[in-house]
């Protein structure tokens, strides 16, 4: 639960969920031609595996900025045997009021290009970024099981999606950072003595690095109160500590925005010719790692069971759904691909009466039926294949 002075604030919309009433998807993936009609809170996606229920999931994920909960270039979600584009689109009810968004791409050009296309209300949008003042979207899926025991990489993707969800323009700012640091790179194996070049990118490196630092530090630190601020070991998920680890980490959680800059950027420059050896950034935003640990037990999770990791992690994305609508004032979709089937009946029953608690949306994937039961009558079916 909400302490009552956020939970009083968090929601700015008007009180009424955003719904998804009619999702339409044309050559994508293995979809060629799919118009569903929505009318529920709880949409219970069932069908055999392989088709596509999954995928379904992956077409409401691209009104996120990003590609998706898959992270697949675009080429790839057009339907084999296709036209070579595809397109999606939603229908988005709220305060009585509609809206209709679209993304997509159309066949390459002669450039082999693949270029996304947006709309909002049937007018163009400049990016994804633009959706996310009518909705925003947290998913879970099965490829997020071994987060914990995986590498750093993995966490510190997962780490930027629960910022993505809060701060949509963090997209662009990693992007941009992740080319000032191959420029970077580039020119040290290139150029290592221009001297003039090397101070004007790491300059930038430096404010780009210390900027998206920042903006992990504070959704990890915002999600990290909420969740102290609501923890109960009785719960069927347990409740997880955070801390974000990395040699940025601990300069813009020391010094003011300018004066990290200013550091990170001399180390940086001190590092040319170490970097220069390794082929690499040694320092940096692309080294820090998200550390959870198993809060109950006090221990780091990547030790706990499959079972307690499992838990924990749908702990930590229940908490951060509280966390986007709270920041937002948006409460967001929320996708789950084939969780309930893979829980205990204590731990199920716990996912769907906390799934109750909160207000958005939730589209749920499973092959069979019955793992849904426990929704009752709040659960809208929908046969897939």
């Amino acid at each position: 639960m909400l302490p009552q002075s956020e939970a009083a604030t968090s929601d700015t919309t008007g009180g009424e969920a955003q719904r998804l009433t009619r999702l339409i998807a044309r050559d994508f993936r293995n979809h060629a031609d799919l118009d569903l009609s929505l009318s529920g809170r709880f949409v219970a996606l069932v069908g055999e595996n392989g088709v596509g229920k999954t995928n379904i999931l992956e077409a409401i994920s691209l009104f996120a900025p990003g590609r998706g909960l898959r992270r697949a270039e675009f080429s790839a979600m057009a339907r084999t045997g296709g036209p070579g584009g595809f397109a999606v689109s939603v229908t988005l009810a709220c305060d009585g009021a509609e809206h209709r968004l679209g993304t997509g791409c159309e066949p390459p050009g002669f450039d082999r290009r693949t270029v996304r296309l947006c709309r909002i209300d049937g007018a163009p949008a400049p990016s994804p970024v633009a959706f996310s003042e009518f909705l925003r979207v947290v998913w879970l899926t099965p490829d997020l099981d071994g987060l914990f025991r995986g590498p750093a990489g993995d966490r510190r993707r997962f780490l930027d999606r629960l910022v993505l969800a809060v701060d949509a323009s963090h997209g662009a700012r990693v992007s941009a950072m992740e080319r000032a640091l191959r420029s970077r790179n580039r020119l040290l194996e290139e150029r290592p003595n221009d001297g003039q070049w090397l101070d004007a990118i790491e300059r930038e490196a430096a404010e780009l690095g210390v900027a998206v630092a920042l903006a992990r530090r504070e959704t990890a630190e915002r999600l990290d109160r909420l969740i102290a601020q609501g923890r109960d070991d009785a719960q069927p998920f347990p409740w997880a500590a955070l801390r974000l680890e990395g040699d940025l980490d601990d300069l813009v959680a020391v010094w003011p925005a300018i004066e990290a800059e200013d550091r990170f950027r001399l180390a940086l420059a001190r590092g040319r010719h170490r970097d220069r050896a390794a082929g690499r950034t040694l320092i940096g935003p692309q080294t820090t790692d998200l550390v959870v640990r198993h809060g109950p037990k006090d221990v780091p999770a990547a030790t706990a069971s499959t079972g307690e990791q499992k838990a924990l992690l749908i702990g930590l994305v229940l908490a951060h759904v509280r966390l986007v609508r709270t920041m937002s004032g948006i409460s967001p979709l929320i996708l789950l691909d084939e969780v309930a089937a893979h829980l205990d009946p204590r731990r199920r029953a716990g996912l769907f009466e906390a799934l109750d608690a909160l207000p958005g949306q939730v589209f749920l994937t499973g092959a069979d039926p019955a793992a849904f039961e426990g929704l009752g009558d709040s659960a809208e079916i929908v046969r897939i294949g």
